[in-house]
């Protein structure tokens, strides 16, 4: 029986069983450590019976008046646990959180290229709401999607009416400069 726990420090000793894949984002330990001070009910395990982490979710709640919303930063499940329905049970956690917290949507960002992801993001309700155009920099720049799904709150979905033009990374930072300082 899986296991549904609160992320604590001690986890991050415990976890690289999950990051070791390579379409999992991983972090140093100060980002990790941020996320647990700052929104620890949006950052949850999932735990075997005998301990073993078999995923996790961290996320936080951000923005301003119809952009309040939950934000998926990293979702991952390890290899030997995939296909038995663990990402889909820990993206409902985070949204039934979100929905406590009053947001209009819940966001997240994935590589154009990370196909299965995008399908079962998809089969949760979420919609391709536009392109970020190398959000992924590296050896190899890759573009991400930004994919939304609507929360009661947003009644008319506004929030989910899609961009028809990508944008850059540069344009995300300063919309997002913009909500903060709104704040």
């Amino acid at each position: 029986m899986t296991t549904l726990r609160p992320f604590t420090c001690d986890d991050l000793f415990k976890f690289n069983n999950v990051n070791f894949d390579p379409l999992t984002e991983t972090y140093g330990l100060s980002f990790y450590t941020q996320y647990l001070a700052r929104w620890p009910e949006y950052f949850q395990l999932a735990e075997s019976p005998s301990g073993q982490i078999m995923g996790y979710i961290m996320g936080k709640v951000e923005g301003h008046m119809e952009n309040w919303h939950g934000h998926v930063t990293a979702l991952t499940v390890s290899p030997d646990y995939r296909r038995l329905g663990l990402a889909a049970l820990l993206m409902n956690f985070l949204e039934d959180v979100s929905e406590k917290k009053r947001a209009y949507f819940v966001d997240l960002f994935v590589r154009k290229s990370n196909q299965v992801a995008i399908n079962m993001y998809q089969n949760l309700g979420y919609i391709i709401y536009r392109t970020i155009l190398d959000y992924y920099a590296g050896d190899h720049d890759e573009d991400a999607y930004d994919m939304r799904k609507a929360l009661s709150r947003d009644v008319e979905k506004k929030s989910i009416i899609p961009y028809t033009h990508p944008i850059t990374t540069h344009q995300l930072h300063q919309a997002n400069q913009m909500h903060i300082s709104s704040n």
